[in-house]
């Protein structure tokens, strides 16, 4: 765009008007600085310029070098360019491009986020947002263009097309607009989480889907379900109805919170917790309930030498599998309170008995409980589903070892014979952080835990710190997937669902921040607060 500023009619006010309306950084002549020409009196125009003469060319309207657009969290690469970048107008539109009509979906969210028209696949025009598919680049990347009143976002797949979006969106919410340049932007980490136990309390459909709007925008993109536990089983069930909680799920909600998320790119990871933790269903199999030599039970732990039990939590695995569509199915296996005691053995013969009769005279409890581990992945495996377990249900030095294409979700070093996390790498294991010391949100605050702040995980933690605050070698990085943020309710009365989402909004923030970009942050905690709440909107 150029203005016509005629050199022979623009004295120094206005010509300083019109360069700080046009945001002019540099003329090729004429200027705030002096007279554009001769002039007579107080910036009056000389009569010596002829009616005849040619006028001189105007000046071209020029812009400074634009900056990364402000988003959280913060895109990893932005090339600058000259130009007024893009804002919404009432004229704009929202288009997919060509052969990429499986984004209507995004552009149709974008539009009504914008508040402009979605117009389909058409062809862009003059500010309009054009979404498409293409190009090569890892999963979940993307690149936005900012030209000529414009904007083009592009990626290999759907996930990286709509965190385009979400940068666009951001950056509006910011500060009105998308600057000119190009953005290409790709996580640091493949999984990147909330963590909700619906299990000690319960949360609503419409509670959940807010945390995954929010998630979205935060460019997370797995959502950790623990449904069941000792105080309640939350999703209704059609093999099994009589262990269900009186407050749940409906498996139409359900199936209403995986559409949700499923357009917004986020996989729902189911948790069915064996062989401890599984309370709520034993008040319906109290047979199956573990007990030590003198009958005593342990609470929320299942006898796994009775075959009984194996039946019971596989066909709850199977019936969960085909609800949840996502690649994982979490299985639990941590806390299990037959291994929790001096001498295993001898508290249940009957666990040391069955371990001898599968895995051999050598085999202890030890062996039994990671041949359940395994036997479990093995069910979900056969579902299509990869299986998540927490690190304490990997044991060392027995007869069974656990499969090594189980993730290890690595949450704490305070069990009994705790291992630190180096160990679970360096048998090539995968291993997801959700590190107790900074990425647990504990109601109550029991057992020494403290409610994390958003800007402890800013500024000291990172996907390599697993356990405590030490960071393992960075050589192992590869092998960390990612993280969740978890909260967890243990004293469920501690804080209502309300207080929950605004005290879990900025570690949550934070967490995502540290997920998607290794880089350490240039902008200061108070910044980063400052900026999130902007772009919220």
């Amino acid at each position: 765009m150029r203005y016509a500023i005629r050199r022979a009619h623009a004295g120094p006010t206005l010509v300083a008007a019109a360069v700080a309306l046009a945001t002019v950084t540099s003329c090729s002549s004429g200027s705030a600085d002096g007279p554009a020409g001769p002039t007579s009196g107080a910036g009056t125009p000389s009569a010596v310029t002829s009616a005849t003469s040619t006028p001189p060319p105007s000046p071209t309207r020029t812009y400074p070098l634009s900056t990364a657009p402000l988003t959280v969290p913060a895109v990893r690469s932005h090339e600058a360019a000259r130009g007024p970048g893009w804002k919404p107008d009432p004229q704009a539109g929202i288009v997919v491009a060509a052969g990429s009509e499986g984004l209507a979906d995004e552009a149709r969210l974008l539009a009504g986020e914008l508040k402009i028209a979605y117009r389909g696949a058409v062809a862009a025009r003059a500010g309009d947002v054009e979404l498409a598919l293409g190009g090569k680049g890892a999963p979940e990347s993307y690149t936005v263009t900012t030209r000529d009143d414009r904007v083009r976002i592009t990626g290999p797949d759907q996930a990286g097309v709509f965190y385009g979006t979400r940068t666009l969106k951001q950056s509006v919410n910011g500060s009105g607009a998308m600057p000119e340049g190009t953005v290409t932007d790709a996580p640091a980490k493949p999984q990147r989480g909330l963590n909700v136990d619906i299990a000690r309390k319960f949360f609503t459909a419409e509670w959940i889907e807010a945390r995954l709007r929010e998630m979205a925008d935060l460019k997370l993109n797995q959502f950790g379900l623990h449904f069941s536990d000792d105080q309640g089983f939350r999703i209704a069930s059609d093999t099994h109805p009589e262990i269900v909680s009186a407050q749940h799920l409906t498996k139409a909600e359900v199936r209403r919170i995986l559409a949700l998320a499923q357009t917004l790119h986020i996989t729902v990871v189911p948790e069915i917790d064996s062989p401890g933790h599984l309370g709520a269903v034993l008040r319906a199999y109290p047979d199956l309930q573990l007990r030590n030599v003198s009958g005593v039970p342990r609470q929320g732990a299942i006898d796994i030498s009775k075959p009984a039990s194996a039946k019971l939590v596989d066909e709850l695995l199977r019936e969960y599998a085909g609800l949840f569509p996502g690649g994982w199915f979490h299985v639990g296996a941590d806390e299990y309170q037959a291994l929790t005691v001096s001498s295993p053995a001898a508290s249940y013969p009957q666990l040391a008995e069955a371990a001898r009769q599968k895995y051999g005279p050598d085999a202890g409890v030890q062996d039994l409980a990671e041949g359940w581990l395994n036997d479990r992945a093995a069910v979900v495996r056969d579902a299509g589903r990869t299986a998540k377990a927490w690190n304490d249900g990997f044991f060392q030095g027995g007869v069974v070892t656990a499969d090594k294409d189980i993730e290890v979700e690595y949450w704490t070093g305070k069990e009994i014979g705790a291992r630190p996390p180096a160990e679970y790498l360096a048998e090539g294991r995968k291993v997801v952080n959700l590190n107790d010391e900074y990425l647990y949100y504990v109601l109550g605050e029991p057992n020494d835990f403290t409610y994390p702040t958003g800007r402890r995980i800013y500024e000291q933690w990172t996907p390599l710190v697993l356990r405590g605050t030490t960071p393992v070698p960075a050589r192992y990085g590869p092998q960390i997937l990612g993280g969740r943020f978890a909260v967890w309710c243990d004293l469920s009365q501690a804080q209502t669902p309300a207080q929950v989402a605004d005290g879990i909004r900025m570690p949550l923030t934070a967490t995502a921040q540290k997920l998607w970009d290794a880089r350490t942050p240039t902008a200061s905690w108070a910044q980063f607060q400052d900026l999130a709440v902007k772009v919220r909107g």
